[in-house]
């Protein structure tokens, strides 16, 4: 089934009857895009949320000197946005790319608001969406305040091992608010021991 893996994450959190799913599926915008593409870019405005069928891609804020520093990953069955930008329709903060080839599903805000409207459901699928983002946020910002830079690679690695495999040392490092270098210390120094 085509739309399969998008109605399944859907259906974690609500129930839809065939025609709920039919008007949710026209509004839907299916694009393949090549590894290193940029799908949103710092500046460009954020009116869209994406859903990844397959492939990862990258959210991340380039400062002013040119350092990125990654915010979020998302690979299969995730979503993906600059949520900020995208729900109070501004120009973005992040920059999103592909970390290899992948196939996402796109829902324009406008869409979305429509979609509340015909299908309420999709508030509180998109309200539980929010709510988890938050909380995972929360907990890194937390993490980030309270942990070591080894303790916050342990819990990724642990939390996300699909994301470690497909993505670069470097861009973990800057998830983690680290150097690259500093990694490898930490990587070496695992191996050790």
């Amino acid at each position: 089934m085509e739309h399969g893996l998008i109605l399944e994450n859907i259906a974690k959190h609500i129930t839809l009857d065939d025609n709920e799913v039919a008007q949710f599926l026209k509004l839907l915008k299916k694009v393949k895009i090549p590894r290193r593409s940029m799908i949103l870019t710092q500046g460009q405005l954020c009116n869209s949320i994406y859903f990844v069928d397959t492939g990862a891609l990258r959210a991340f804020y380039l400062d002013v000197s040119g350092r990125e520093s990654t915010i979020m990953f998302a690979i299969k069955d995730w979503w993906i946005t600059d949520m900020y930008c995208f729900i109070n329709e501004l120009p973005a903060m992040l920059t999103i790319d592909t970390i290899e080839d992948s196939i996402i599903y796109q829902l324009q805000k406008n869409d979305l608001e429509k979609l509340y409207l015909t299908v309420p459901k999709f508030e509180r699928f998109f309200r539980i969406l929010m709510q988890n983002a938050y909380i995972r946020e929360q907990l890194r910002v937390i993490q980030n305040l309270s942990l070591t830079a080894e303790e916050r690679f342990d819990i990724f690695l642990n939390k996300y091992p699909d994301v470690a495999n497909k993505v670069k040392q470097k861009q973990i490092a800057s998830y983690l608010g680290i150097t690259p270098e500093f990694l490898s210390m930490i990587k070496r120094k695992k191996r050790k021991s």
